[in-house]
């Protein structure tokens, strides 16, 4: 554009933001995600008239949401110590979290329930585990930063 003899080139320089999302804020909102999803589940299957027993006591929905949430948040802590002392944080996050994961599900094959409430148990930790670790995974950088 030429006005008056003087040429002006139009701004090149992008308005990027370099901010990025704290682990915690992630790793808190996918566990709330995983808390509403495993919670769901076991409602859906309480009203389907599926037993939700074990030894003859019921489990509360909210045993669901609070079990997903004290276990979210320690992986969330788990996540955060190997970021700042792992050699590849995110590869051990990885391997750790998948070898928690099958041992989560060694208790529900052990408990005095009906074969479909195990299974709904193992499902909700299968269910909880997708959702929360690849996206606390996708926060961990590959190799220590500090």
């Amino acid at each position: 554009m030429t006005i008056s003899g003087y040429t002006t080139a139009p701004s090149t320089t992008a308005t990027t933001s370099s901010r990025t999302v704290p682990l915690w804020r992630t790793g808190g909102l996918a566990a709330v995600a995983a808390a509403l999803a495993t919670t769901s589940i076991a409602a859906v299957a309480d009203g389907a008239g599926m037993s939700l027993d074990i030894s003859g006591e019921p489990i509360p929905l909210l045993g669901f949401t609070q079990m997903t949430l004290l276990c979210s948040a320690i992986g969330i802590v788990l996540a955060v110590a190997l970021r700042r002392w792992a050699a590849t944080p995110k590869r051990t996050f990885l391997a750790v979290t998948a070898a928690l994961t099958a041992l989560s599900v060694v208790p529900d094959l052990l408990v005095s329930a009906a074969p479909s409430t195990r299974a709904l148990l193992m499902l909700t930790h299968l269910v909880a585990a997708a959702i929360v670790v690849p996206l606390v995974a996708g926060r961990l950088p590959a190799a220590r930063t500090r």
